[in-house]
């Protein structure tokens, strides 16, 4: 089965062609990064212009790098939540669109459902049950997928999501935007035990985050170098700001597995690609005996293969959108899209 898939829900404009669910025929991505960085992060009216834009151009690269026309296509799935809103509207009113005058079925995925099925287009053996630490820009979930279309959030952050904080203590360092890769790297030649910083907790929720309390104080140790001329190690201060935050989301993570007894780890979204977090954690499960999956550097970040590898799984469960799907802003994992 061959869907297309549509991405738009923050500042990439994607399409994908992927069958079965498993194998990418093509994934096209137009980036506005260069663009948003003079703002220091995304502004969403402009996000939306650009998608407006590029969406045609984007879908029929898409095609022709798979070989296909649209008669190939089995059906189109697209984000429909949760994301930007205007962004979001671009991709799934063009979707629509293109499923109407093409007379195919529209498919409706969460794009934090999307983040996790990454790893079934990296991973062939990769299958339900298993507990999946989504991390990204704007979230931060552990999540029992208990089958691909029948998953359950037990733990979130309570305030800033890991890549937000990240982000945004590297703005205060000085970095550019994005600035959780920018930290990720210039971390690697500093110290981590320089700074000692706050390591968050939750009280009475053992898989709960919280990360704009290590954020703040980042940003005040940062304030307060500068108003006693004292020098700052930026180097060090990215370390120590990294292996805080990933010791947090290993420790809550190495948790929930335990409590719950699954056996497989997998870990999605933007900030799997952090290369502290992806060793520390491929450790530990070696350490604990449990399978660990990962995706590619290329699928960690949003994409349209996902949407399309998700969509696959959506379509064997009867999950088709009708003509009145709408985009949401926000919406929890777990609740159906149509």
């Amino acid at each position: 089965m061959k869907l297309l898939g549509i991405e738009s829900s923050c500042d990439e404009t994607a399409a994908a062609v992927v069958q079965d669910g498993r194998e990418i025929l093509s994934n096209v991505v137009a980036s506005q990064v260069k663009e948003h960085q003079k703002y220091g992060g995304v502004v969403p009216e402009i996000a939306s212009r650009r998608h407006s834009e590029a969406i045609v151009s984007v879908v029929r690269q898409a095609l022709q790098d798979a070989h296909c026309t649209l008669s190939d296509l089995d059906g189109i799935a697209v984000t429909s939540a949760p994301g930007l809103i205007g962004a979001l509207l671009v991709g799934v009113n063009f979707a629509k669109g293109l499923a109407l005058s093409a007379g195919l079925p529209l498919i409706p995925v969460h794009h934090l459902r999307g983040h996790i099925a990454a790893n079934y287009l990296c991973s062939p053996t990769l299958a339900p049950p298993f507990l999946c630490l989504v991390v990204s820009g704007g979230h931060t979930h552990l999540v029992q997928v208990r089958d691909y279309t029948e998953l359950t959030v037990i733990g979130q952050t309570r305030d800033d999501a890991a890549g937000e904080a990240f982000d945004k203590a590297a703005r205060a360092m000085g970095m550019p935007y994005p600035g959780g890769v920018h930290l990720d790297q210039i971390a690697e030649t500093g110290d981590a035990a320089r700074y000692a910083l706050p390591h968050p907790n939750v009280s009475g929720s053992p898989y709960d985050f919280s990360f704009s309390g290590l954020k703040t104080a980042v940003i005040n140790l940062i304030h307060n170098a500068k108003q006693k001329g004292e020098t700052l190690f930026v180097e060090d201060l990215a370390a120590s700001f990294r292996h805080t935050v990933v010791e947090c989301l290993l420790e809550k993570t190495c948790r929930a597995m335990r409590d719950t007894g699954e056996q497989t780890l997998v870990i999605a979204g933007g900030v799997s690609a952090n290369s502290l977090l992806r060793k520390r954690l491929q450790e530990t499960c070696g350490q604990a005996g449990w399978k660990f999956f990962q995706p590619s550097l290329a699928l960690c970040g949003d994409n349209a293969a996902m949407i399309g590898a998700q969509g696959y799984y959506e379509w064997k469960a009867g999950h088709i959108g009708g003509m009145d799907l709408n985009a949401c802003a926000a919406m929890a994992i777990g609740q159906p899209l149509c």
